[in-house]
C-alpha cells in the first residue's frame, strides 16, 4: 500500500504542476495574472504562442494580420498536424480593446471559431472567452476514470491463500477432535490455530513485492530497451500473460511523416527514381511560357504558332505534368511560415519575413501531413508555394518568377465529403479555375469517364500508399458569379444550412477533368513489421484502434503486415440500424480467416444490438482494425474483450487520445512520442519505441511471471513443511498443543536461514533472452497459466507433507537414545532440506544464488553456538540444553544427512525422470 501511495503522490504532483500554470486575464482594471485552476466561465483569457489553452474558449481576437491562427491538437486527438482556427470577425475588427462596439451584430459561430482545452497555440497571441472549464471540457469528457490494477497472478495466489486458510482451520479441528474434545477444547482449538498459523504464508506478500521491485529495476536497466520506465510497479507479471494487444496507429505504428512516392497521369507513372523527369518538364513548360510572354510584349505572335506545331505527344505529356503539378501546388490548405532570423526583434521581424522568401527558413503548416508532403514535393520539382493568406497565394517558378493567384472560395475537407476544393483566379490571365482533390471513392463519380483510375488506386493501396485524386474545371466569369450568389445565399439560410451549401457546391462538381493520382507513404516506425510478426507468432492477437480514416487505416494495416498479403480484408459496411447490422454480421460470418475493418459508428450499432455475437466473431479474426474510434470507444472495446474472453489485454499508444484505452487495459504501455507525454505518463510502462515491446513481453514478461510463480509456491511450501512437522510432533505427543520450535527459531526459519536462497529465485530464468526472442512460440505456453495452477499447488502441498513427515518421523525414529536432541536434529535437517529444495527448483544458476545458499548455511551453523537454549523441546526448563560436543559427534552428522537424503533424493530422481520422459518445450530448445 505504501508503494501504491507513493505512485499516487507522484501523479498528484504532476497534476498540480499543470494546474498552477499562470495566464493573463483581461478585466476592467487591465491585465491580471491568474492560475489555470482559478479560471471561470466568461473570463477573457490571453494565451501566448506555444502556451497550452487552459479551457474550451470562443476565439475572439488574434495578433496575426490574417485574423486566424494555428493550434496543435496532438494531445486531443493524436494528430500531429496543425488546425487553422478563425477569430470571430466582428471582435477581430474592433480597433482596440475596451471600446464599446456599434449596435448589436449578428454573426453565426462555427466550430472553427472555438479553441479546445489541452491544445497549444502555434502562432500569434490569442484572446478568447471561456465557455467550458474543468470536467466539462471536451478533452476531459473523452477520458474515463482510471481503475486500480491487480495482476492475474496476485488474484491466483489470493485464491490459493484462501485454500490454505481453510486447510489451517480443518487441521486444527481435526486435532481437537482426535484429542476427544477434552477439557476446555475451544482454548486448545485456538492454540492449534496459532501453532499451525505458518500454513498462511505471511511473508508471501513481502517476497512478491520485493520481487516486483527487482523486475521493474531489471526492465529499466536493460540496455536493449533504453528509456523504459515502470510507473506501476505492481503488475510486471501481466506482461507474461497477454493474449490481446490493442494498438493505436498514428505515432505508434507510424511516424506520422509523409513522403511523396508516386504520381500517375493515366498513361505514365512516375516513382521516386523518375522525379527528375518531372522537374525537367516543369522547367521546360515555364521557360516556354516566359519566352511566349516576352514575345507577346513586343507585339509579335510567331512564338505561339511555333509552339503549336511542335510534336503533339511530347507536348501533351509535358503540359499534363505541368497542369498536374500546378493543381497540386494550388489545391490545398497549406500556409508557408518563415522563421524569423535570430537577433531581429519586434516590428522589423515582420518586415524582414515579408521580403525573405529564401528556402532555408520556410516551413509549411497544414491541417494534414499529406498536404504538406505534396507541397514539399512540388517545391522539389521546381514549383514553390512562397506565401499565402486568406485571399491570395504566390508561387515561384523554377526561374524565380513569382505568380499570383487570388483565392475566391475554399471548400475544406470534411470526413463526410472526403474531398476539398478551391476556386482561384490567375492574376496574370484572369482565368478562373476550380481545383479539387479527394479520396477515390468520392472523386470517381465527379470526374469524366476514364478506364484507369480504379485500377491504379487499387494498386497503390496494395503498396500501402495513401491516394488522392486531383481534378480541375475551368469556369467563365459568368459561371462563377452565378455560383457565388447562390453560395452566399445558401450560407445565410437558417435551416439545413450545411445541406444547402453542399448542394450548391455539388452543382459545380460535374464532369471535372481528371489530372492525376498521387500516392503518399506514411513511414512506419523502426522494425514495426518484424515486431508485429513476432507478437503474432507468440499467439498474441493484435487489434488496431485508430481515430483515422478507413482508407488510411487499411493502408497501414497492409504496409505494416498486420494483415498478411494472402489474407482477405472484410470491410464492414456502414450500418445504422438493427436489420442492417444483422445482415452484415451474417455476411461476415461466412468468411474464414479474414481480417476485419470496421468504423466506429458501425461498431456502436453492432454492440448495441448484437454485442455477444460481434465480439465472438471478431475474436476469431487474425487481425481487427477499428477506424474513426473516439477515445471512449477505444476504452469500451478493451473492457468488452476483458469481459467476453476473460483474457489479459494490453493497450499501447502515444497520444492523449489513447489514455482511456491505456487505463482500461490490464496492462497499459505508453510510447514517448512526438505527441507529447500524456500517454506515457498515464501508462503502467513507458517505452521509447514500438519495437521495444517485443523484448518487454518475450523476455521480461516471461521471466517476471515464471519467477513470481516459483517464488510464490516456494514460500507456501516453506510454511507448509514446518506446519506438517508440528502436526506430526503433536500427534506423537498425544495431540498436545505444545510448540515444537521456540519463538526465535520460527522467526529465524522464515527470515535469516532461508530468506536469501528463496528470494534468489527472482534471478532464475528457464530460457536465455536470445532464445526467448528467437522462438516467440514459447510465449504461448505462458498464457495457459500452467506455471501456477491448482495442479502445481497440489504437487507442492504433497511435497511439503512428504518432507515434513519424513523429517519429523526420521528425527523421532533415529534419536531414541538422546530423545532431548530431537529439536536440534529435525531443525538442522529442515534447513538443509530447504536449501536443497531451492537448488532443485532453480533452472539456471546465477553466482548470487550460490552465495545466498552458502551465506544462509553459514548463518545457521554460526547461530548454533549462540542459540543453544532454544534447541530444547518446549521450554528451556526441560533442561535439554544443546552442548556443542553433541553437534560435533559423527552420529549427529550422519543421522542429519540420512534424514535430509531421504527427504530430498526421491524428488531429485523424479525431476530427472520427468526431464527425460516429458521435457517442457524450452528444454527441447536448450538441448
Amino acid at each position: 500500500m505504501t508503494r501504491e501511495a507513493i505512485d499516487e503522490f507522484r501523479r498528484f504532483q504532476r497534476d498540480k504542476e499543470v494546474n498552477s500554470q499562470l495566464y493573463s486575464k483581461l478585466t476592467v482594471r487591465g491585465k491580471v495574472q491568474v492560475k489555470s485552476s482559478d479560471i471561470q466561465v466568461g473570463d477573457l483569457i490571453i494565451v501566448e504562442k506555444n502556451q497550452r489553452i487552459p479551457s474550451d474558449m470562443v476565439f475572439l481576437r488574434t495578433s496575426e494580420k490574417a485574423g486566424s491562427c494555428f493550434i496543435r491538437t496532438d494531445q486531443l486527438d493524436g494528430e500531429t498536424d496543425w488546425k487553422l482556427k478563425v477569430a470571430v470577425s466582428c471582435t477581430q475588427r474592433l480597433p482596440a480593446l475596451g471600446e464599446d462596439s456599434d449596435p448589436p451584430v449578428h454573426e453565426s459561430l462555427s466550430i472553427e471559431n472555438t479553441l479546445w482545452a489541452s491544445t497549444i497555440v502555434a502562432s500569434g497571441t490569442v484572446i478568447g472567452v471561456v465557455i467550458y472549464t474543468g470536467k466539462e471540457t471536451r478533452s476531459v469528457m473523452n477520458t474515463s476514470n482510471p481503475k486500480n490494477k491487480v495482476g492475474l497472478l496476485d488474484l491466483e495466489l489470493n485464491r490459493l491463500t484462501k485454500a490454505l486458510f481453510l486447510a489451517l482451520v480443518a487441521l486444527s479441528v481435526v486435532m481437537v477432535t482426535l484429542q476427544g474434545f477434552v477439557g476446555p477444547w475451544y482454548r486448545n482449538l485456538f492454540r492449534f490455530l496459532l501453532l499451525f498459523s505458518y500454513i498462511i504464508p505471511i511473508s508471501l506478500r513481502v517476497n512478491l513485492d520485493m520481487g516486483k521491485a527487482v523486475y521493474g529495476w531489471m526492465m529499466m536497466k536493460d540496455e536493449n530497451i533504453p528509456g523504459t520506465v515502470v510507473r506501476t510497479s505492481t503488475i510486471p507479471e501481466e506482461l507474461g500473460r497477454l493474449v490481446y494487444l490493442l494498438t493505436d496507429k498514428t505515432g505508434t505504428l507510424t511516424q506520422n511523416e509523409m513522403v511523396f512516392k508516386r504520381l500517375h497521369l493515366g498513361t505514365v507513372s512516375y516513382g521516386a527514381d523518375t522525379m527528375d523527369e518531372i522537374q525537367s518538364h516543369v522547367r521546360d513548360s515555364y521557360s516556354q511560357m516566359q519566352s511566349q510572354a516576352g514575345g507577346n510584349n513586343t507585339g509579335s505572335t510567331p512564338p505561339r504558332k511555333a509552339q503549336s506545331s511542335a510534336p503533339k505527344v511530347r507536348k501533351s505529356v509535358s503540359s499534363r505534368i505541368h497542369e498536374a503539378v500546378k493543381a497540386i501546388v494550388l489545391c490545398h490548405n497549406v500556409t508557408p511560415v518563415y522563421e524569423s532570423r535570430a537577433g531581429v526583434t519586434g516590428e522589423t521581424e515582420f518586415a524582414e519575413a515579408d521580403q525573405d522568401f529564401s528556402d532555408e527558413n520556410r516551413t509549411y503548416q497544414a491541417s494534414s501531413p499529406d498536404e504538406v508532403a505534396l507541397v514539399q514535393w512540388t517545391e522539389s520539382v521546381g514549383l514553390t508555394l512562397v506565401s499565402r493568406d486568406l485571399t491570395s497565394m504566390q508561387l515561384k517558378t523554377p526561374s524565380g518568377q513569382v505568380l499570383s493567384f487570388c483565392i475566391l472560395q475554399l471548400f475544406p475537407f470534411t470526413s463526410e465529403s472526403k474531398r476539398m476544393g478551391i476556386i482561384v483566379r490567375d492574376e496574370s490571365t484572369a482565368e478562373i479555375t476550380f481545383y479539387m482533390k479527394g479520396a477515390d471513392v468520392a472523386m470517381s463519380p465527379i470526374v469524366q469517364y476514364n478506364d484507369w483510375l480504379e485500377e491504379e488506386c487499387g494498386n497503390m493501396a496494395r503498396e500501402g500508399l495513401r491516394t488522392l485524386v486531383v481534378a480541375k474545371k475551368a469556369l467563365t466569369e459568368e459561371q462563377y458569379q452565378d455560383f457565388e450568389s447562390r453560395y452566399t445565399q445558401a450560407k445565410l439560410s437558417m435551416h439545413d444550412r450545411s445541406l444547402k451549401v453542399a448542394a450548391v457546391v455539388e452543382s459545380l462538381e460535374r464532369e471535372m477533368e481528371l489530372l492525376c493520382l498521387t500516392g503518399v507513404e506514411d513511414q512506419l516506425q523502426a522494425d514495426v513489421r518484424p515486431t508485429l510478426e513476432m507478437l503474432r507468432n507468440a499467439g498474441i492477437k493484435i487489434w488496431m484502434l485508430t481515430g483515422d480514416k478507413l482508407e488510411t487505416a487499411t493502408c497501414i494495416a497492409k504496409s505494416s503486415h498486420l494483415v498478411s498479403r494472402t489474407q482477405d480484408i472484410h470491410i464492414f459496411r456502414q450500418v445504422t440500424n438493427r436489420g442492417e447490422a444483422h445482415l452484415e454480421l451474417n455476411a461476415f460470418r461466412r468468411k474464414h480467416d479474414c481480417a476485419l475493418v470496421i468504423s466506429g459508428d458501425s461498431l456502436e450499432v453492432c454492440l448495441k444490438y448484437y454485442e455477444h455475437e460481434f465480439v465472438e466473431l471478431a475474436c476469431q479474426c487474425p487481425a481487427v482494425v477499428c477506424c474513426r474510434c473516439s477515445p471512449t470507444q477505444k476504452a469500451h472495446i478493451v473492457t468488452l474483450l476483458q469481459q467476453h474472453t476473460g483474457r489479459r489485454t494490453c493497450a499501447i499508444g502515444d497520444g492523449g487520445n489513447d489514455v482511456s484505452m491505456i487505463q482500461a487495459a490490464d496492462c497499459g504501455i505508453g510510447i514517448e512520442g512526438k505527441e507529447g507525454k500524456q500517454a506515457s505518463l498515464a501508462a503502467d510502462f513507458s517505452i521509447r519505441q514500438f519495437r521495444h515491446i517485443g523484448r518487454l513481453l518475450m523476455v521480461h514478461g516471461r521471466n517476471s511471471y515464471k519467477r513470481s510463480a516459483a517464488l510464490g509456491q516456494f514460500v507456501m511450501h516453506r510454511g507448509l513443511i514446518i506446519s506438517t512437522m508440528q502436526a506430526v510432533f503433536s500427534s506423537v505427543f498425544y495431540f498436545a498443543s505444545v510448540p515444537l520450535y521456540q519463538g526465535f527459531l520460527m522467526v529465524g526459519y522464515a527470515t535469516i536461514y532461508t530468506m536469501f536462497p528463496v528470494f534468489s529465485l527472482v534471478l532464475d530464468q528457464d530460457v536465455k533472452p536470445e532464445m526467448a526472442m528467437l522462438y516467440p512460440e514459447l510465449y504461448k505456453d505462458l498464457t495457459k497459466g500452467r506455471s501456477l495452477s491448482f495442479k502445481t499447488f497440489l504437487i507442492w502441498v504433497l511435497i511439503s507433507i512428504y518432507q515434513g513427515g519424513i523429517l519429523m518421523y526420521g528425527a523421532l525414529v533415529l534419536f531414541e537414545s538422546e530423545f532431548v536432541h530431537v529439536v536440534a536434529i529435525s531443525f538442522t535437517a529442515l534447513i538443509l532440506t530447504e536449501l536443497l529444495m531451492v537448488a532443485l527448483t532453480v533452472r539456471t544458476w546465477h553466482w548470487l544464488m550460490v552465495v545466498a545458499e552458502f551465506l544462509s548455511l553459514g548463518c545457521y551453523v554460526s547461530s548454533l553456538a549462540f542459540l543453544n537454549e532454544y534447541f530444547g523441546i518446549g521450554r528451556v526448563s526441560f533442561g535439554a540444553f544443546l552442548d556443542v560436543a553433541f553437534i560435533t559427534t559423527v552420529a549427529f552428522l550422519w543421522k542429519v544427512s540420512a534424514i535430509t537424503v531421504v527427504s530430498c533424493l526421491p524428488l531429485y530422481v523424479l525431476k530427472y525422470l520427468r526431464r527425460k520422459l516429458s521435457p517442457p518445450s524450452y528444454c527441447k530448445l536448450a538441448s
